[in-house]
């Protein structure tokens, strides 16, 4: 069956998810080096098992940026192991890792 017409939205973005992650794999066996993986706002569209299966993978991948609006989509052990960014003032500013939530909002 055709997963864009039969599929829920979150079978959809995990679908894509997949490819992505093997797309990552591909490119690192084949260059020898470990490409950037951009995520934006991934996590929204995800209910709680698929958030926790996509955090799981990425912890195999060297090098990603995930961008979210909410902080607590990410599960304490990701975020240990995670460096987290903020906009302040039109400036990009590490926040505290040993934060539960980033220091401030969003242009702040």
């Amino acid at each position: 069956r055709n997963l864009r017409t039969f599929g829920s939205r979150g079978q959809q973005r995990t679908a894509a998810l997949a490819v992505k992650l093997a797309e990552v794999a591909i490119m690192q066996r084949t260059l020898g080096a470990p490409p950037l993986l951009l995520l934006d706002d991934v996590m929204s569209e995800l209910d709680s098992s698929r958030r926790s299966m996509l955090l799981e993978a990425l912890q195999g991948v060297e090098q990603a940026v995930v961008t979210t609006t909410d902080w607590n989509d990410f599960t304490p052990l990701f975020r240990s192991a995670a460096r987290c960014y903020r906009v302040a003032d039109g400036r990009l500013v590490e926040s505290d890792e040993d934060a539960q939530e980033p220091a401030g909002n969003v242009d702040d």
